[in-house]
């Protein structure tokens, strides 16, 4: 899955010459909480709900139009950004890594989308199948060749169809597979596959 599958367009975005004011009821209109700041069809910055509350806090609301500090003076200018053509779990490690909470979307140069937190989960979402009717198993394997092999040919031999299967490494040479299966009998799946030899963690085993 790639960043173009999940990002949002046409993006919403405001010019440095925005107030703080404006810009924050146009947040509070649309539900959203970042705005990229676009000047002469180039991104220039990014600013978000959390900014403008921080900025307009330190103002003396009893001074002259404390909400007329205009965008550019607060946004944030180095921007981090994605290509439409990134994989997601990459706009998500830079998200965690930068602890921020949105890439702006830059194709040639030009802002082309947005993607959040919230994108990444729905993602997340759709990678794991969690979003049609499945079961789930997992599975820990030895992390060596053909164990994620015997694992779905066991699988197939038992005519189930595969909808999503993911894994991820663990420590002393192991690996943990979670699959999503077209079926809701998971329990006797496991017990099978714990027949075959398989160390089944979910569904866990029955205690009768």
């Amino acid at each position: 899955m790639l960043v173009k599958d999940v990002m949002r367009a046409p993006v919403l975005s405001v010019g440095p010459e925005w107030t703080l004011e404006d810009a924050y009821k146009l947040l509070l209109e649309r539900g959203i909480r970042h705005l990229p700041v676009v000047a002469d069809g180039r991104l220039v910055g990014i600013i978000t709900d959390r900014d403008i509350r921080l900025a307009t806090s330190h103002l003396n609301p009893k001074g002259p139009c404390p909400g007329c500090t205009q965008v550019g003076e607060v946004m944030t200018k180095d921007v981090i950004t994605a290509h439409p053509l990134d994989p997601v779990e990459e706009a998500a490690r830079v998200m965690r890594e930068r602890k921020i909470g949105s890439l702006p979307v830059l194709e040639d140069g030009s802002l082309v989308g947005i993607v959040t937190g919230i994108d990444l989960l729905d993602a997340l979402l759709k990678l794991t199948g969690v979003t049609e009717p499945s079961g789930r198993l997992e599975v820990r394997l030895p992390d060596r060749p053909g164990e994620l092999a015997r694992l779905t040919g066991f699988l197939a031999g038992k005519g189930i169809n595969i909808h999503s299967l993911l894994s991820y490494p663990e420590d002393g040479d192991f690996v943990r597979a979670v699959v999503r299966v077209n079926t809701l009998e998971t329990h006797l799946l496991a017990e099978g596959l714990r027949q075959e030899g398989f160390e089944v963690i979910w569904p866990p085993k029955k205690p009768w």
